[in-house]
């Protein structure tokens, strides 16, 4: 039986998503669970698709700060979801620094020169908390 992994990822930079997407396509092959993606690129679908809506439910959170829009994606009710499950991924670090104030714990500051290197730290939390082990970076 191959078990489903729900992950919400709150970005807007394509170049961005496109580089984690293809490490959580190395981290996903060959294992028993499949990933189930949500990727949300402004702020206004944060509002109408997951925090109005009771159904939803994430295993995993990839959370930057400001959209296209000009907003916030740190308007997701992470109270509601649970802070453990939220990874803070903005490139300014006083953002991240907001998101440890609502109880985040993993952080990876997004570094736009080096994003195989950034996206590898990602992954390897998202691993981490798949396999139930504690951060280490």
């Amino acid at each position: 039986m191959i078990l489903n992994k729900n992950i919400l990822i709150l970005e807007d930079n394509l170049k961005v998503l496109s580089r984690l997407l293809d490490k959580l396509l190395v981290l996903e092959h060959d294992q028993p669970y499949s990933f189930s993606l949500m990727i949300l690129t402004n702020h206004e679908q944060v509002s109408n698709f997951v925090n109005n809506n009771p159904n939803a439910e994430f295993d995993i959170i990839i959370l930057d700060r400001d959209c296209k829009l000009e907003g916030s994606f740190h308007i997701l009710d992470i109270e509601r979801f649970g802070s453990e499950k939220v990874i803070a991924i903005s490139t300014v670090e006083e953002y991240n620094e907001a998101a440890k104030e609502r109880g985040v714990t993993r952080v990876v500051q997004k570094d736009l020169s080096d994003l195989d290197r950034f996206s590898e730290k990602v992954v390897t939390h998202v691993n981490q908390m798949i396999s139930g082990i504690r951060s280490i970076l």
